[in-house]
């Protein structure tokens, strides 16, 4: 058989052409196979519609290879938005739409929509309670007692350095997660509420501020909301070896905290191993390519890998080209993270 290189675009076939390419796609010889799929895959994200249906086809045969492709074809149009998310927005970038596109590059099906609305529900459920109080300490009482009492969200100690952890889906499905994902979590109902509260990037262990003109207050969502003082904080660098920075205690733009949600994500997949596979990916290089040269060295690339779970996969993110250039609030999650955790930090 001659070599299949491409096919006329989808818009231009009739549904018995389109028929015919899907029941190639099950045949037993493995060119045919091969040169069919990949004739789709050239096509992008614009066959997702298309093969959409046949992902219920009464052939066990067509149905699978049909799955797979589709996902495959999701996921590289996953990539693709998170990549142009992080390169054509500023530093007070849409924090929970960045997380749900990181999440969309591994879990392509998810609805963004879906927890939106779980996150509207929680906020309008508790503003009734909050309206009237005066003290941030009841405000956040009330928020804690929703979240960790109610609802059950806790930090995830027993195993710190779930990939799932980090992916705002997951860390919902599951009620929880690490200190930025619990702490994503507390942000975005906090944001629902009108409530004055930021992520802070103490070294290894995330927490949030509430602050006002009058009051300032750290909270610790993956310890249940526990309250802080910034003598704690500084305590906690103290024990941490730290230099006593008030850029510790600062909070952190929206994109300083999406980087720090991929750099832990990248050296969780790191201690997994993943590196010598994924240096192999030309995703891995593309995507190197399109962002040096274009930022100031706050992008780069993140190679995600679940070796267990999930399919290889290259998602571009952030990350920093130049670990000596991170700003402090910029550290990683990871390396001593559970121990500060563990040990009330």
């Amino acid at each position: 058989m001659q070599a299949i290189r491409s096919i006329p675009p989808l818009n231009t076939l009739s549904d018995g052409q389109r028929d015919a390419l899907v029941r190639l796609l099950a045949d037993e010889d493995a060119e045919i196979f091969r040169n069919i799929h990949d004739a789709i895959l050239a096509q992008g994200p614009a066959a997702l519609a298309w093969l959409a249906p046949y992902r219920l086809s009464p052939d066990p045969g067509i149905r699978r290879r049909v799955r797979a492709l589709v996902n495959r074809l999701q996921v590289h149009k996953a990539d693709t938005d998170f990549l142009s998310f992080c390169l054509t927005q500023g530093e007070r970038l849409d924090f929970e739409q960045g997380l749900f596109l990181l999440a969309q590059t591994v879990y392509p099906d998810l609805n963004p929509e879906g927890y939106r609305a779980l996150l509207d529900g929680y906020a309008e459920e508790l503003r009734n309670r909050v309206t009237d109080l005066k003290v941030p300490q009841r405000v956040l009482g009330s928020l804690n007692r929703l979240l960790f009492l109610q609802l059950g969200f806790r930090g995830n100690a027993a195993d710190y350095y779930d990939p799932d952890n980090s992916y705002l889906n997951r860390i919902m499905d599951r009620r929880t997660g690490n200190p930025i994902g619990m702490s994503a979590v507390y942000l975005g109902i906090g944001r629902r509420l009108g409530l004055p509260i930021a992520g802070v990037g103490l070294p290894g262990h995330f927490l949030c501020r509430y602050q006002d003109a009058a009051n300032e207050v750290y909270v610790d969502p993956f310890n249940g909301g526990r309250f802080l003082t910034r003598t704690d904080c500084v305590h906690q660098l103290v024990r941490s070896n730290r230099n006593l920075s008030d850029d510790y205690l600062s909070p952190l733009s929206p994109k300083q905290m999406l980087f720090r949600t991929v750099n832990n994500l990248h050296q969780i997949y790191q201690q997994r191993n993943a590196v010598a596979d994924s240096l192999r990916a030309p995703n891995a290089r593309l995507s190197r390519r399109s962002v040096q040269g274009r930022t100031q060295g706050s992008f780069g690339r993140l190679i995600l890998r679940e070796p267990s779970r999930h399919r290889i996969r290259f998602a571009p993110a952030l990350r920093p080209l130049d670990a000596s250039r991170l700003m402090p609030g910029e550290q990683m999650e990871c390396g001593g993270a559970r121990r500060a955790a563990t040990s009330g930090g």
